[in-house]
């Protein structure tokens, strides 16, 4: 069957491909490769190691791009196969589509249509997921992997599930660490820290109980994507928010930054000098290493002002550390006696501070705790009198 909608030509002219990925699916491979077809020729069949009929009906369709592994290795690695294979074709854009049955290849155009308004974004199918034969287990699952999405990229989508997607394959990250069905998180979310727009277009989808054979394995499957989640959160926290802060902040100035971002923030002045106490506090505490997921954790908690708690959570930067040492060292001396008493000078050595290390924990504590406090009034007090002069006048 040849292509023979108007959208044929528009996808040639993008260099647009369909990746079908498929392991067991024979009751309805056949008819998603005949609906994919009248849109395109361009398609790339992956059989993950199909144990079924899934062999003689690719046979009818050798005219095809087809990739077959001996043994089934996972979905994400035969998307991931389908990519490496676009790429050798010169293909810019790749549309991947379940072999399930569940997705209508009617909506190609529509992520064409979206493709042309933004040829950078990475496009998700949003499927009706309250309508009726959804399993509640997929309904459950698509819900858990938004917030964590959102959570992981400060992006909110109502589908993050969907395999019927477009990649801008220039765009997108060239080397994954998934294998199986987590890899469809992994590749979104590590797309959008590349600031690849990552969007929901509205998909049919039909669940049929009859045709439709899901391998999704609850437990395993449910286990692996966690754990990636956890990954990616750890990596959050501790990579990606500081460095789209540090980001924020090269590109708006320090002026910039505190004026919108303390001044004329929305939030009171009371919310505004606790994030600064409480970045102020985690900044000179001596959680080395731990300061940037503490900082923001603390902050989502207390329902603080991340960016101000995180800008002066920074107070221990480089050139103040030793006075901080040297200050906590010395408070600390008032509380911990020690049979080796400590040489305060500016001629510390490490290893005197590791002889003296509760000295110092103690020391940065008072330490902290005492300019948490200041920093935090002082701030109110500043606001609270800037805020009275706007009204004077």
């Amino acid at each position: 069957m040849s292509a023979s909608f108007p959208e044929t030509e528009r996808m040639e002219q993008l260099k647009v491909c369909v990746i079908i990925p498929t392991y067991n699916n024979h009751k309805t491979l056949k008819r998603v490769l005949d609906s994919v077809l009248q849109y395109t020729s361009n398609v790339i069949v992956v059989n993950d190691g199909s144990t079924d009929s899934t062999n003689e009906i690719l046979e009818v369709y050798s005219h095809l791009e087809q990739i077959h592994h001996t043994k089934n290795t996972g979905k994400g690695r035969a998307i991931r196969n389908g990519i490496k294979k676009a790429l050798e074709l010169k293909y810019n854009y790749a549309i991947t589509i379940d072999s399930d049955g569940q997705h209508f290849a009617s909506d190609i155009p529509s992520f064409i249509a979206a493709l042309e308004k933004d040829a950078d974004a990475l496009l998700i199918g949003s499927r009706n997921m309250t309508q009726e034969n959804v399993p509640k287990k997929s309904s459950f699952g698509n819900k858990f992997s938004n917030f964590w999405f959102w959570f992981e990229t400060g992006n909110k989508l109502e589908d993050t599930q969907s395999g019927f997607r477009l990649y801008p394959l220039q765009k997108i990250p060239n080397r994954f660490f998934t294998n199986k069905f987590e890899f469809e998180i992994e590749i979104i979310v590590r797309s959008a820290w590349k600031n690849i727009p990552v969007k929901n277009i509205p998909v049919q989808v039909l669940y049929d109980p009859v045709e439709r054979v899901s391998h999704f394995r609850p437990f395993k499957d449910f286990t692996r994507i966690s754990i990636l989640n956890t990954v990616l959160v750890t990596i959050t926290l501790i990579y990606i928010k500081p460095r789209n802060f540090v980001q924020k902040l090269k590109k708006k100035g320090l002026k910039k930054f505190f004026l919108e971002n303390v001044l004329e923030s929305n939030d009171s002045n009371a919310r505004k000098s606790f994030s600064i106490a409480l970045g102020v506090f985690i900044g000179i505490s001596p959680f080395w290493g731990f300061q940037t997921i503490l900082v923001l954790f603390l902050a989502v908690l207390l329902k603080l002002n991340k960016a101000i708690a995180f800008a002066f959570s920074n107070v221990s930067f480089p050139p103040f550390i030793p006075f901080i040492i040297y200050a906590s060292l010395t408070i600390g001396s008032y509380f911990i006696t020690n049979e080796k008493p400590l040489i305060l000078n500016m001629n510390m050595t490490l290893a005197d501070i590791q002889k003296n290390i509760m000295q110092y924990v103690v020391g940065s504590f008072v330490l902290a705790t005492f300019m948490a406090i200041l920093f935090g009034l002082t701030s109110y007090l500043l606001l609270t009198l800037m805020d009275n002069l706007k009204n004077k006048k």
